[in-house]
């Protein structure tokens, strides 16, 4: 299936055009077929299959839908990644692919100084994207607010539970609104019992995809 073929905004449209995604990846494919009509997901899919475009798409198209039809309460998202090396890539991937859709995008994660990331949230950002000890820090601290968010992705699950984060996730998904008033989309290369527990416990009728 080709890019063109899908219902979205011609604005996203645009991005996914510049960039050069032309062909969906089976991924791409088999998710866009059934997120863009706001179904919870758990997905196994290898690193490099095209997965981070699936997500941000969905995401965008979703947010932007919403805004045309002019809700008053601005809806964003939140995408969790175990590693800033991933936090940066995802964000990169966001400004290229929603390059013309102003939204405002921005990246939380540890290792360096709070001072832009604060910054940034001052300014407004529709999609967050972080790794799970920042984005609690800066929801703990009060410069970050969680509460409207209505699309969750959470990227290789299944590293961020190796690398210990399975605390951070439970806690973290407490400060977002109930699974019943936001979309989850879960990734990982392996469906191991830590990512289905997930999936079962903060999901609602998730569908699988393999």
């Amino acid at each position: 299936m080709n890019y063109t073929e899908l219902t979205l905004n011609e604005k996203i449209q645009s991005g996914l055009s510049e960039a050069g995604y032309v062909t969906c990846t089976p991924v791409q494919e088999k998710v866009l077929s059934l997120s863009l009509d706001g179904s919870d997901l758990y997905v196994q899919s290898q690193t490099g299959t095209g997965k981070t475009a699936a997500f941000l798409v969905t995401i965008m198209q979703e947010i932007l839908t919403e805004r045309e039809n002019a809700s008053e309460c601005k809806k964003n998202a939140l995408i969790l990644v175990p590693t800033r090396e991933l936090a940066v890539q995802v964000e990169e991937e966001a400004a290229k692919l929603g390059k013309h859709t102003g939204l405002r995008f921005a990246s939380f994660y540890g290792g360096v100084g709070y001072e832009k990331q604060v910054a940034d949230l001052k300014k407004g950002v529709d999609i967050i994207i972080g790794t799970p000890g920042r984005v609690i820090d800066l929801t703990e601290s009060k410069q970050m607010n969680l509460s409207n968010v209505a699309y969750l992705a959470i990227d290789e699950a299944d590293r961020m539970f190796d690398m210990g984060f399975y605390p951070d996730l439970r806690k973290l998904i407490h400060f977002l609104p109930a699974s019943d008033n936001r979309q989850t989309m879960l990734f990982s290369a392996t469906l191991n019992s830590y990512v289905k527990n997930l999936a079962w416990e903060y999901t609602r009728e998730a569908k699988e995809i393999t």
